[in-house]
């Protein structure tokens, strides 16, 4: 049986946040990296709208499968608070719990897609074009819905058990599949939005298989049998669900901020959409590198809080931040001075390449904002503080929400793109106001916090 997580709390180093941090960069570049080759290989056909139909597609599926983001989240916490009492029999419980609400809700995603397309394709307003094409996307992607799950489920056991180069295996293998089949789908079989969902459905479920494998050669190393009825257990399975609420509101929150925006671009035709696609890409590549430093402030903060050492706390929470605000500026200068070439290199078209340099400077600054934001998430997840998650992300959605009704009818996509830096600003402003608390109810003399 591994070693209990908590055992491990004490100095943190600078070798150390990288040792947990760049496995998980390397996995979580990867996954928008699908989004930057999908809107690559459609960007070679001749219309925009396929990038802009790929666009709504994926915002469509980003919305529904992300609101199951607490199956990743919250399996890596329940999961490593198992391993630190040393409960084989909890490890193993805990994943299928995770896999039973993961297939069940896939499931129930197909059996309403009828439901879910009318009501997303009434909100999201595109060209005709674009939503013709969006549709056959929809239609085809979503029976990867309990495979995507799954690998979420999977995903997050993974991390739990530190086994974050398990982790980034079974994301390059999803990731390099899906890019891959993509590829050879558009430009080998001249196909369009189809091609793109129908490699994505393929990825899930070869990603899906590859992970049960590993899983089971990891259950073997752990041993133990599964028990149905510990699976199964009500109190657990309410536990299960109970503390993960907090952050799938926060999750429902930020995905509707994103596809707000992308509602919002499509209002103004077919090429702002695409070429606001193209930049929103480029952000979400620093916003998942970035993730790898909140990954390490969830491992390094769980773990100092858990053992009750503040001081191994505050060495966490320093030395993550300053490699994550660090790496945002240095990013930040790389995408003012060579985002041209991204750019062309994400479409063909013109105008879209003309549109997109316009606003260029704005996704530098997404990208600065964005290193505070996702940091303070990793800190307070580490911490299990997830109702301030929830209640500043709330926050700033109606500060965002306030900032476009005031700057994008004088301003257009230029006060578009000024709501949105509102909105990464005010997350990261308003988590800032409440890591006081945090630090100080982390280590009362009650003992560790708990969700709540």
């Amino acid at each position: 049986m591994p070693d209990s997580i908590s055992t491990t709390a004490g100095r943190v180093t600078h070798k150390g946040v990288l040792a947990i941090a760049v496995p998980i960069m390397l996995s979580n570049v990867s996954t928008p990296l699908i989004g930057v080759v999908d809107t690559a290989v459609v960007g070679q056909l001749a219309s925009p709208h396929y990038i802009g139909a790929v666009a709504v597609g994926g915002l469509i599926f980003s919305f529904l499968f992300w609101s199951f983001g607490f199956l990743r989240m919250g399996t890596t916490g329940l999961t490593a608070q198992a391993l630190g009492a040393g409960d084989a029999a909890e490890i193993r419980a805990t994943l299928g719990r995770a896999l039973l609400i993961a297939v069940v809700a896939g499931a129930l995603l197909i059996l309403a897609q009828q439901i879910i397309a009318a009501a997303a394709f009434g909100l999201v307003q595109g060209s005709s074009a674009v939503e013709t094409e969006a549709k056959i996307y929809y239609a085809i992607r979503i029976w990867s819905a309990p495979a995507a799950l799954v690998n979420y489920a999977l995903l997050g056991w993974f991390i739990g058990l530190g086994r974050a180069p398990t982790a980034l295996v079974l994301q390059l293998v999803l990731n390099v599949t899906n890019i891959a089949l993509d590829a050879f789908f558009v430009l080998g079989l001249d196909m369009t939005a189809d091609g793109v969902a129908l490699g994505t459905v393929i990825a899930e479920l070869f990603a899906a298989g590859v992970g049960l494998w590993l899983m089971a050669r990891e259950l073997r190393r752990i041993g133990g049998q599964w028990s149905l009825s510990k699976i199964t257990r009500l109190d657990q399975l309410r536990r299960t669900l109970s503390v993960n609420l907090d952050i799938m509101i926060r999750t429902l929150c930020l995905i509707f901020a994103f596809s707000f925006f992308t509602a919002q671009g499509a209002a103004q035709g077919d090429v702002l959409l695409a070429a606001n696609e193209v930049l929103l890409h480029l952000f979400a590549l620093v916003a998942y590198a970035l993730d790898g430093f909140a990954f390490a402030a969830e491992t390094l903060v769980g773990q100092a809080v858990g053992a009750q050492r503040r001081d191994a706390f505050d060495q966490a929470t320093r030395k993550t931040t300053q490699w994550a605000v660090g790496t945002g500026l240095a990013i930040g200068v790389v995408i003012l001075t060579l985002g041209g070439y991204f750019i062309d290199l994400m479409s063909v078209s013109p105008p879209v390449r003309e549109t997109a340099r316009i606003y260029l400077f704005w996704a530098a600054l997404a990208s600065v904002t964005v290193a505070g934001a996702t940091q303070l998430d990793g800190i307070f997840i580490g911490a299990t503080r997830t109702a301030d998650m929830r209640n500043m992300m709330i926050v700033s959605l109606a500060a965002y929400l306030a900032a476009w009704w005031v700057l994008a009818p004088v301003y257009a996509n230029h006060g578009l793109w000024a709501a949105l830096i509102v909105f990464v600003a005010m997350r990261a402003i308003t988590l800032g106001l409440r890591f006081g608390a945090l630090r100080r109810d982390a280590f009362a003399p009650a003992g560790p916090l708990r969700a709540k």
